[in-house]
């Protein structure tokens, strides 16, 4: 328990549904409680809600990550309201549409604003780089990758002072192959329709064309025919996008070994059913959770040689790196695996660079020095 005085934070994100950004949320609002300290989220909601109160921290419904200009006013007021009632001794907004109100929400209340720039945003039409730069607006601005903290940088000229680099976080208690029964993964085997004598290749990411299922579904068709690649993952309502995946599985004659069971909930017993873990990103990932939670259980991990997966996955080690689209260089790394792989030392870089007790610690530690700071800055 700090000696510090205890503060409160309130965390912005548009809802609290699967995926790293609304995961780290909650981990970061277990640390709060646990060290004394008081956290509150507010978010349209989704199925991380009864996981974040019950570590005691305290959620607020309401739609602050709509994008619309005309309820702008609202959102502001209502995390005004939200700061003021719960005496909020820093806003930490986590994704562009909410932080915009949170920003403004902050200013008015005199209270620090942090940032986590949790990926690499497009800019794909006039105005895009202005909406994003709100991410790099913090009093401190949480990188999640060496990576990103290049990025913000060279595209916001955001000063090295402003930037804190804290990589997102593996739960190693959770992440434990030990912790894994044989009966979890015979459940996961039968879920996705697996027979234990396939290889399977698992690709675990939300189901949007960036993140690589074509090139692995084309990486399955040059592999042995008894290879099975299992894409996990929610497709948030992208039906055209899976009925292009499962026409070029058609196409390329894979059909019968592709699985895509959706979404998963015990994603350390889908690693232990696979016995290849890739990420194939075309474009490059801030971080790659994922690839640090699949070495955490031990597993071989290919991922595409760009943004944050240089970080994370040490090629010819612990995994392998290839280039973005390429799937003959994608099915060759996934097929090779030196001999001299040792599973248990991957568990231990991956314990000792990107666990979550040192994501909550470091990520505490930027909410004290913006205290500090904001305090600083008023004392005359």
């Amino acid at each position: 328990m700090s000696s510090a005085p205890p503060y409160n934070v309130l965390q912005v994100l548009p809802e609290l549904d699967a995926g790293g950004v609304e995961r780290t949320t909650v981990e970061v609002a277990d640390a709060l409680i646990a060290s004394g300290n008081g956290a509150f989220a507010v978010s349209a909601g989704g199925r991380l809600v009864q996981k974040l109160t019950k570590t005691g921290a305290t959620h607020f419904t309401a739609n602050v990550g709509k994008k619309s200009l005309l309820g702008y006013p609202w959102r502001v007021a209502a995390i005004r309201k939200l700061i003021v009632m719960n005496k909020i001794d820093v806003v930490h907004a986590r994704s562009r549409a909410p932080a915009w109100a949170a920003w403004r929400a902050a200013m008015a209340e005199g209270v620090p604003f942090v940032t986590t720039y949790h990926g690499i945003y497009n800019e794909g039409f006039p105005g895009k780089r202005r909406y994003n730069s709100i991410m790099a607006r913090g009093d401190l601005v949480i990188a999640n990758s060496a990576f990103t903290a290049e990025h913000i940088k060279a595209t916001h000229n955001t000063p090295d002072e402003r930037i804190r680099v804290i990589p997102r976080g593996v739960d190693m208690a959770l992440f434990d192959p030990k912790a894994v029964s044989p009966v979890r993964i015979e459940a996961v085997w039968k879920k996705w329709a697996i027979n234990p004598d396939d290889r399977v290749i698992l690709l675990p990411a939300r189901l949007t064309r960036w993140k690589g299922q074509t090139v692995a579904i084309e990486a399955l068709a040059k592999l042995p025919e008894d290879t099975v690649l299992v894409c996990v993952g929610d497709p948030q309502g992208r039906d055209a996008y899976v009925a292009e995946l499962r026409a070029l599985a058609e196409k390329l004659g894979v059909a019968g070994r592709l699985r895509l069971p959706g979404h998963e909930v015990d994603m350390p017993a889908a690693f232990m059913a696979a016995d290849r873990v890739t990420t194939p990103s075309t474009d490059p990932e801030a971080f790659g959770r994922t690839a640090a939670e699949a070495q955490a259980m031990g597993r071989w991990v290919v991922a595409s040689n760009h943004g944050g997966a240089v970080d994370v996955v040490e090629d010819g080690v612990f995994g392998a790196l290839v280039e973005p689209g390429d799937s003959s260089g994608l099915a060759r790394a996934l097929l090779g695996v030196p001999g001299t792989y040792d599973a248990a030392a991957a568990r231990t870089r991956i314990a000792d660079r990107f666990s979550k007790q040192a994501l909550q610690s470091a990520t505490l530690a930027v909410y004290r020095e913006a205290i500090a700071r904001s305090l600083k800055a008023k004392t005359p």
